[in-house]
């Protein structure tokens, strides 16, 4: 039960002085509040013996009043060091994933669903939050608390009462201990089935469009509410469990109090014991319900906890799948890229995605890469990109592999424009500013220029402070496609990479936007996958994939002489008007 606690020894070791501090206070707060109900129990003897004097009733008050406003004190001293470690915890943790999402590569997100990583984020930190502040709270009060008050029954009222009142504790105990364990599992349960409705609502919500479309909208409210169901099942069946605690430990202590009524009554007409210490040692028992509680809730806790750490520490401890060497090489410039018998598979894949792919590019020169849909295109991407582990073969800068190079020093050459355009919520000068934060004025009208947005920006409502939306939904796609390109280009990048990026704009600013890359680019070199032919004609080689494979390279001249794939494509297009 109390594994949560080790497994968070870290974070105790780095702040354990707060917790010292807060733990020890803590501890003085209940010895204290052990006083008052004995000091009571002397003040009812006297009056019964009619010895009471306005002297040592000023007395006792101003003993309560000092116990009083010193508890008042510590208790927030205490209070606020034990939580605002808690909540320092779970900015800790949850910066820490941060960090490891943004470390991760596809594999992970093939592995993990978007809604499942939100509830460990989201939910199951906070349960690891409430264990390093609640969870220690009831800790010190399931044990020394509680340990306080049995001792301060048995010196200094009767240890044969406190031994017969205490008789229950140990039945809870083991039931507390039962239904814990059960909870642990129930909520492990509870918490997938969140982060399974987590991801449903989050796919929903991005194709919403598209569920409108096709009038799915019951099939989808339906499909959730399925959802939402299992979810309300999973977590009313740990609610069940633990809804056991309160009556077991009110039953307990129930049995308790008639114990101590029936026997300390007893104890008095024996003449062990006075009215007034019968009377404390009730108030006392009436202080341990907390303390049961405390421990009850304890369980509780703690193996929420247990469970939630379990499962961010699964996302902690997933080793990235690209990792650096230990001592990689550093290389200036990259002034030749070169592919040699290069193969991948996807991990999820049957078949080779790519096959003895040989090639070379200088720098300066601008590669066309064309194929039929799905023959490897942006696979081939992926291998300079560094997103999957690699294959066989070899994929080299300078002459010197990319597995010996650091990831981050080949990514900072490379300007990525992808498929699918990703735009942040925010403006779009700050999506283009996204390629180059310390970017000029000057450096962004460039880039505005260079992807042919300007006439476009002059037509939303605030030009550059305009709202793109989530994922660029204001936006029109060939204008997000153009604001993914100004992101690239502000880098000003050694390498730029068009993964099929002016599908959606018309044939004269795809024209103009290529002859803008091709004048401000020079020296530079460039990679272009395209289905648009017209995008790739001035480069200095193309290759054709084909399930993986190069089955033809040239450039557009050559090619168009080969009479193979690329030439029926390219007079297709011809007459179709350019057309993709």
């Amino acid at each position: 039960m109390f594994g949560v606690l080790g497994k968070l020894g870290w974070f105790f070791q780095r702040y354990w002085v707060q917790y010292s501090i807060a733990i020890v206070l803590l501890i003085i707060t209940s010895a204290l509040e052990v006083i008052p109900p004995y000091l009571l129990g002397n003040i009812i003897d006297i009056l019964t013996a009619g010895e009471m004097t306005k002297a040592i009733l000023g007395k006792y008050m101003l003993i309560f009043a000092v116990i009083i406003i010193g508890g008042y004190v510590l208790n927030f001293v205490w209070e606020y060091g034990l939580f605002e470690g808690a909540i320092n915890l779970e900015k800790i943790m949850r910066r820490k994933l941060m960090l490891h999402f943004l470390r991760m590569s596809p594999p992970f997100y093939e592995k993990y669903r978007t809604g499942d990583l939100m509830a460990r984020a989201t939910n199951d930190l906070n349960a690891v939050s409430l264990t390093a502040g609640f969870g220690i709270m009831t800790l010190i009060d399931a044990t020394i608390y509680l340990g306080a008050i049995i001792l301060a029954m048995g010196f200094m009222i009767s240890w044969k009462l406190t031994l017969f009142a205490m008789l229950p504790v140990p039945v809870m105990a083991i039931f507390i201990q039962y239904f814990g364990r059960l909870i642990h599992e129930r909520y492990i349960e509870a918490q997938d089935a969140f982060g399974e409705m987590n991801d449903s609502v989050l796919e929903s919500v991005a194709g919403v469009r598209v569920i409108r479309a096709y009038v799915q909208e019951k099939n989808d409210e339906t499909r959730f509410g399925d959802m939402s169901e299992k979810v309300y099942e999973k977590n009313m069946q740990a609610a069940k469990i633990n809804a056991l605690f309160g009556p077991i430990t009110r039953l307990g202590t129930g049995v308790s109090y008639i114990i101590s009524l029936g026997y300390g009554a007893f104890l008095i007409a024996n003449g062990e014991m006075t009215v007034g210490q019968l009377v404390t040692f009730n108030v006392y028992l009436g202080l341990a319900v907390w303390p049961i509680f405390a421990f009850a809730e304890l369980v509780n806790v703690m193996q929420q906890g247990n469970a939630s750490l379990d499962r961010v520490n699964a996302i902690l401890d997933y080793k990235a799948d690209i990792q650096n060497r230990r001592n990689p090489i550093r290389v200036t410039e990259p002034h030749t890229i070169r592919f040699d018998e290069l193969a991948f598979q996807y991990p999820t894949s049957q078949v080779k995605n790519l096959q003895e792919i040989t090639m070379s590019l200088k720098k300066g020169e601008t590669l066309g890469i064309v194929g039929k849909t799905g023959a490897g295109k942006t696979t081939l991407l992926r291998q300079l990109l560094r997103e999957y582990p690699f294959g066989d073969g070899q994929l080299s800068i300078n002459g010197v592999e990319i597995t010996a190079q650091r990831k981050e020093q080949i990514l900072d050459w490379i300007g990525y424009v992808p498929q699918d355009h990703v735009l942040f919520s925010r403006t779009i000068r700050e999506n283009i500013l996204f390629g180059k934060e310390d970017a000029t004025e000057a450096d962004l009208q460039k880039a505005i220029r260079l992807a042919s947005f300007e006439k476009d920006l002059e037509q939303l409502p605030m030009g550059l402070e305009t709202l793109v939306g989530e994922k660029g939904i204001s936006l029109s796609g060939g204008q997000k496609q153009r604001v993914s390109i100004a992101r690239a280009l502000i880098k000003d990048p050694e390498i730029l990479i068009l993964d099929d990026s002016l599908s959606a704009v018309d044939a004269n600013t795809e024209a103009g936007i290529i002859k803008n890359i091709q004048n401000e680019r020079k020296g530079k070199t460039t990679i272009i996958t395209t289905h648009r032919l017209s995008s790739i004609q001035h480069a200095n080689h193309i290759i054709v994939l084909d399930e993986g494979r190069i089955i033809e390279q040239g450039s557009h001249d050559e090619l168009i002489q080969q009479e193979g794939w690329y030439q029926d494509q390219f007079v297709r297009q011809q007459l179709e008007g350019g057309g993709s």
